[in-house]
């Protein structure tokens, strides 16, 4: 083997990645170096099928065409002019995104963290000028095992022990209760609440899908007490769930909706919040904003990869191929599996609670399926919505053999 070889070996890349990186990541023992659709290759050339989606990010597979040639003819003209400035892509893409989700106004970012941070300003900046909620006294209400991001603020009120701890002082406004309880959102509200936040499958949970009706009753609290009823969909969104957005398994319309993630096609980060003018439009100039919000290069990217979730219909795939999966996933004789659950493409398989699902991972690796463990005992398999049925019957086969075979 040369020495070229060696350098650019699975092997030498992971350690050199350990070495000098910081220790804030457990990734499984595999190098991804090219990728095109489900498929993914390591640098030896071994093949998997990426049932992960870079967690809902690649819902339009990997290099989809149509999104690689929007970034490469975008890179040719431009690609940042920073909101100083208009430029001739965010019109366009404003305008797309409006129209996908039903509302007047759009606010682009980068990041879903972001996203979510500007949707925690609006709400309170909302409920000081609108509500009229004294500043500083302002009130959101989030739930149990959320999972909005990593920034100071939002892990201030994440319940997991691994975000949160040793990262105080944390930032005060906010009001946790448990998921799926109605009740207790309305028993949470006092004059000072602005907005609940929540997201309507819990992802990082474990794919937490709550009650049949959570969604409606929780709308119709917030509506009665004059709570804005924010959605983080930044996972959830853009057809994952076999719908566009998971609030539609409901019909519920909600005050905004936090966006990212498979709004960049998987080759670009591009996040937004979305609500109407009467919400969004307290935000005025200097207020708030973002150096690369809005960008040219992303603006071309999100267009082309919105345009993909309707031209292909994903949310119809994602609905028919979700249903199947989780069938065939049911009928694995598997005495440690307790549940299969999930909406669209985006399930999980919960073993008891005491097992640890690392090694099942890693033997799945080893048979060319990728897919990784939350909680240590759930496991979830989200495909990009592109996967044929063919494909979804592969990935099946992989799953039973590597399944029975646990002790």
């Amino acid at each position: 083997m040369s020495t070229q070889t060696m350098q650019n070996s699975s092997e030498s890349i992971m350690h050199l990645a350990e070495t000098v990186g910081a220790h804030n990541y457990h990734p499984l023992p595999v190098v991804i170096s090219k990728a095109e659709g489900v498929w993914v290759w390591d640098p030896e050339g071994r093949k998997y099928m990426d049932f992960l989606s870079a967690y809902s990010a690649v819902n339009q597979g990997h290099r989809h065409p149509k999104i690689i040639q929007a970034l490469k003819d975008q890179a040719d003209r431009v690609t940042l002019t920073s909101r100083a400035f208009h430029n001739d892509r965010m019109g366009d893409f404003l305008k797309k995104l409006s129209d996908y989700t039903g509302f007047d106004m759009v606010l682009p970012m980068n990041t879903g963290a972001e996203a979510v941070e500007t949707a925690i300003k609006m709400a309170r900046m909302w409920g000081s000028k609108v509500k009229g909620v004294p500043n500083g006294k302002q009130e959101i209400i989030t739930v149990a095992e959320n999972f909005h991001g990593r920034t100071t603020t939002i892990i201030s009120f994440s319940t997991d022990p691994e975000a949160k701890d040793h990262y105080g002082p944390y930032t005060p406004g906010f009001v946790t209760i448990p998921y799926d309880d109605p009740a207790a959102l309305e028993a949470a509200i006092n004059e000072n609440t602005v907005a609940f936040l929540f997201e309507p499958i819990q992802g990082e949970a474990g794919v937490y899908v709550p009650s049949e009706g959570y969604l409606k009753k929780t709308y119709d609290i917030c509506k009665k007490h004059n709570v804005l009823y924010i959605a983080d969909e930044v996972q959830t969104g853009f057809c994952r769930t076999g719908k566009k957005f998971a609030v539609d398994h409901e019909g519920i319309r909600p005050d905004a909706m936090c966006l990212g993630k498979a709004l960049g096609g998987g080759v670009f980060p591009v996040s937004a919040v979305v609500a109407n003018h009467d919400v969004l439009g307290v935000f005025t100039p200097g207020t708030h904003g973002s150096t690369f919000g809005g960008n040219p290069l992303g603006a071309a990217v999100a267009l082309a990869a919105l345009e993909v979730l309707e031209d292909e219909n994903l949310a119809e795939r994602s609905h028919e191929l979700g249903e199947y999966l989780r069938g065939e996933l049911r009928k694995i004789q598997q005495p440690k599996i307790k549940q299969v659950r999930g909406k669209g493409l985006l399930n999980a398989v919960v073993f008891e609670d005491d097992f640890q699902a690392w090694d099942v991972c890693v033997a799945l690796k080893e048979k060319g399926l990728l897919a990784k463990q939350t909680h240590g005992n759930i496991i979830r398999f989200a495909p990009p919505l592109v996967i044929s049925k063919d494909e979804v019957d592969h990935a099946l086969a992989v799953i039973k053999s590597v399944f029975e075979a646990i002790a």
